[in-house]
């Protein structure tokens, strides 16, 4: 987990910096069927929501937690990352993250272990979600700077 933690808080010290500084034709450039940058960062805005809530909710919630999905596309077309501010879009993707830095700093062994169960029925446990999440982070972001 530790691994994990330094990695997450390397990708943010680095890229929070950085997505600010890309020119604005490159963030908003779309190629067809795919996001353009701004709209993968907002993308990542919506999966630090949604695993914020469920990093947290797992501490109290019935076991096995069950993982609910949510529809990607809907989410970042209703909330229009394309025509916002990249200073604002940063501010609220460093902010949820560093909340999330948070809990992963703090969550003890045990929870760790808490299993969830996915939406096919299989099962993982907190562990794994979190350390995913981190590697979820790093893809896109890599998408973000090519």
């Amino acid at each position: 987990m530790q691994n994990a933690i330094l990695k997450f808080d390397q990708l943010l010290s680095e890229n929070s910096e950085y997505f600010p500084t890309i020119d604005s034709v490159i963030l908003e450039e779309r190629k067809p069927g795919k996001w353009s940058k701004k709209e993968v960062l907002g993308h990542l805005i919506d999966s630090a929501v949604h695993n914020l809530v469920r990093f947290t909710e797992i501490n109290y919630a019935a076991k096995p937690y069950r993982h609910r999905p949510y529809n990607q596309i809907d989410l970042v077309n209703i909330n229009q990352y394309q025509t916002k501010d990249i200073n604002e879009l940063n501010e609220l993707w460093l902010s949820l993250n560093k909340q999330i830095i948070r809990i992963m700093k703090s969550v003890d062994e045990e929870a760790l272990d808490y299993k969830i169960i996915l939406s096919d029925e299989s099962v993982i446990d907190l562990r794994f979600l979190m350390t995913d999440y981190v590697a979820h982070l790093e893809h896109h972001i890599n998408q973000i700077r090519s």
